[in-house]
C-alpha cells in the first residue's frame, strides 16, 4: 500500500462522523457529501506528519468548509431555508453504519429546522460544542474568535433551540403508536381521534417544493393542523403508506405506483404529536436513495 492509498484508508475511517458533522451543519445530503470531499482534497494536499489527531483536523477542516458555505449562501442572498426543509434521512433494518451516524443522538428534522434559523457562527459554535462535543478552545479558531466568543455563541444558539425544538419522546414503540394511530384517523377521515393526539401547539410544515406556491408552508395549533385532515385522508387512501424511522423518529414513506410522492416526519412529546414535517417536493425526493427500504415492512 503507497502513501497515498495509507491516507485514503484513514480518511475513510473518518468520513462517516464527517459527513454527519457537516449534514447537521448544511441540512443537505448533497453539499454534506460536497463538504466532506473537499476536506479529502485538503488532507490530500497537506503534510500528514504535522497532524497529530487526524479526526479532530478533520472536524475542524469540515468544519470551516460548512462555514465557508454557509456565509456564501447568505452572500448569494438565496433564499433562507428556514423556507424548507432539511434533506430527511430515511433508514430501517440493516441501515449501513454512515446513515446510522447521520441519525445519532436523534438529530430530527424539527432540531434541524431550528438550526437553519442560526446564523452561520452560531450554527458552527452549537453543532461542534452541543451535538459533538468539541471544546471551545478548538472551535473559536475556526470562526476566527476567542473561546469565550464561541462559548457565548454556543450559549445564544442553545437558549433560541430550547423550547423552538420539542424534545421527541426517546421510546420508538411509544412514537409508533401515535403515528400508527395518526394513519388510523386518517383513513377513516376521524376528527375526533386527530384532535385527540395532536399537542395543542403543534407544528405543520409541508415543503412541496416549486410545486407549491410560496414554498414551504406552515400551520401551527391542533385546529389549523386538523383542517387538513381531508388531505391526511387523500395521503393515506390514495398512497402506499409504509412507516420508516425519519431522523431516528417514526415517520411514513408514502408512494404511488411505486413513486415516491412524500415523506413524513413526526415529533413525538408525550404521547402527542408536537411537529409533522412532510417533503413532498418532487425534485428533492428524485434525489433520495431509498432502496435500503426494498424488502422491509
Amino acid at each position: 500500500m503507497n502513501e497515498h492509498d495509507f491516507l485514503a484508508q484513514r480518511f475513510e475511517e473518518h468520513r462517516a462522523h464527517l459527513r454527519s458533522v457537516a449534514y447537521r451543519m448544511l441540512g443537505s445530503l448533497a453539499e454534506a457529501d460536497d463538504a466532506v470531499q473537499d476536506a479529502w482534497l485538503r488532507l490530500a494536499n497537506t503534510e500528514t506528519e504535522d497532524i497529530d489527531n487526524l479526526g479532530g483536523w478533520l472536524t475542524t477542516v469540515v468544519g470551516r468548509v460548512c462555514l465557508d458555505m454557509l456565509r456564501s449562501r447568505r452572500a448569494r442572498r438565496e433564499d433562507p431555508l428556514e423556507a424548507r426543509l432539511p434533506d430527511p434521512v430515511v433508514t430501517g433494518d440493516g441501515t449501513d453504519p454512515e446513515q446510522q451516524a447521520l441519525i445519532a443522538d436523534a438529530v430530527g428534522l424539527a432540531l434541524l429546522v431550528v438550526l437553519e434559523s442560526l446564523n452561520p457562527a452560531e450554527r458552527l459554535a452549537f453543532v461542534l460544542h452541543d451535538l459533538f462535543g468539541l471544546p471551545f478552545e478548538q472551535i473559536a479558531p475556526i470562526m476566527d474568535r476567542t473561546p469565550v466568543a464561541a462559548r457565548k455563541l454556543a450559549s445564544r444558539a442553545r437558549q433560541r433551540v430550547q423550547g423552538a425544538a420539542p424534545a421527541p419522546d426517546p421510546d420508538p414503540a411509544a412514537q409508533r403508536r401515535v403515528v400508527d394511530a395518526f394513519l388510523a384517523a386518517a383513513r377513516g377521515g376521524d376528527l375526533t381521534a386527530l384532535m385527540a393526539i395532536l399537542d395543542p401547539g403543534v407544528t405543520l410544515r409541508a415543503d412541496g417544493g416549486k410545486a407549491l406556491p410560496g414554498g414551504m408552508r406552515v400551520l401551527r395549533g391542533a385546529e389549523a393542523v386538523a383542517g387538513q385532515l381531508a388531505t391526511f385522508q387523500r395521503m393515506a387512501t390514495v398512497s402506499t403508506t409504509r412507516p420508516a424511522l425519519v431522523n431516528g423518529a417514526a415517520g411514513l414513506v408514502n408512494t404511488v405506483d411505486g413513486q415516491l410522492v412524500s415523506i413524513i416526519s413526526f415529533t413525538i412529546t408525550g404521547d402527542k404529536i408536537a411537529a409533522i414535517d412532510i417533503l413532498s417536493d418532487p425534485d428533492r425526493l428524485a434525489h433520495l436513495d431509498l432502496r435500503h427500504l426494498e424488502g422491509q415492512e
